[in-house]
């Protein structure tokens, strides 16, 4: 293995005064703080180690690691911040952690919807917001969003809490679309067809549409790829078993898609090592690996998905920027309080 890595627990992360760096790093290297978790990027950053001579280095944290490069400041040891979500992406540029990629490389290979138009972060995979649906309770193709809030689905929906950043993500896209006061009328009838009240993660939806606690559930696309391979919890593969991805939205607007991206940071003490990685990470082999380990989708146009997502069905791409989405966060985290979305059915 070619990469060093730091795990650290989110609570001592955000605990530590002084947030001391990891140890002293030297040229041809390039630091990775990651909230990707080690074995998603390891075969990446391995396969870059061999083709640069760079080695690597990561912190991974579940939380934290942009308020950490910000406490850390001009002495931040971070060249690169590896995350998932276009609120998390944004968030970081908000924090004033970032700095533009200036790449032709990168330009080339990640189409503009996938990057920030100000360069200060680069989307790397994506994935959709997809319905998974019983096999056995749900006989319907296609579906929309816009669904969701028919009462033909009354006590038959499953989601996570509507303030998690996937959540909010897709609310943000109904408003770009739709404007605020539609969207919010569309939450209210989300919300009376929940099932409960939301909880748990996108493997929990699955879970309880096995358990007959719902037939649909909003979820990532790649979850299903991790269930379906997971060999040391085979009940997920049970729960995988069970339900089918409906692609909503395929006969207009397409499906919302998110992303998984990388930020340059402020501060990169190694920066043009930073920026090498990050062009590796946008090209064919890394994208392929990509697909490959973790079930998503490429963002450079060309590179095949892998057979096992293949095979879940070809989808459109909702073509809405991930800029526009970020914009519309804002607003979409105070609709989804204003109607209780995550107090559950209101009648």
């Amino acid at each position: 293995m070619n990469s060093t890595f730091r795990i650290l627990a989110g609570a001592a992360l955000l605990s530590s005064a002084t947030l001391t760096a990891v140890p002293a790093f030297a040229d041809g290297e390039v630091n990775i703080y990651s909230y990707r978790q080690p074995y998603l990027i390891e075969p990446l950053l391995d396969a870059f180690t061999k083709e640069t001579g760079i080695k690597t280095n990561v912190v991974f944290a579940a939380e934290g690691l942009g308020e950490r490069i910000a406490a850390e400041g001009a002495n931040s040891p971070a060249d690169v911040l590896l995350t998932v979500d276009i609120g998390r992406l944004d968030g970081a540029k908000q924090l004033g952690i970032s700095q533009p990629v200036v790449s032709e490389i990168v330009n080339a290979n990640v189409p503009a919807e996938f990057r920030d138009p100000e360069g200060h972060w680069i989307g790397l995979t994506n994935r959709a917001r997809v319905i998974y649906a019983s096999k056995e309770r749900v006989d319907q193709d296609s579906i929309t969003y816009e669904e969701l809030a028919d009462p033909k689905w009354k006590g038959r929906l499953c989601t996570r809490s509507g303030q998690h950043v996937y959540t909010v993500g897709l609310v943000a896209s109904m408003v770009a679309h739709h404007g605020a006061e539609e969207t919010e009328k569309w939450l209210e009838g989300v919300r009376d067809n929940l099932a409960r009240k939301p909880a748990g993660n996108d493997r929990a939806q699955v879970k309880a549409i096995f358990a007959g606690e719902c037939d649909i559930a909003l979820g990532n696309t790649y979850y299903m790829g991790l269930m379906q391979t997971n060999e040391k919890e085979p009940e997920q593969q049970t729960w995988a078993d069970s339900v089918r991805i409906l692609f909503p939205n395929t006969d207009d607007r397409g499906s919302h898609v998110n992303v998984a991206g990388v930020i340059l940071t402020k501060n990169a003490p190694n920066q043009d090592n930073a920026v090498k990685l990050i062009e590796f990470l946008s090209s064919d082999e890394a994208q392929q690996i990509y697909a490959e380990t973790n079930h998503e989708y490429p963002v450079k146009p060309g590179v095949a998905v892998s057979e096992r997502v293949a095979s879940w069905g070809e989808f459109k791409k909702d073509t809405l920027s991930l800029a526009d989405i970020a914009k519309n966060r804002k607003t979409a985290s105070e609709l989804i309080d204003e109607v209780g979305f995550d107090d559950g059915p209101a009648s």
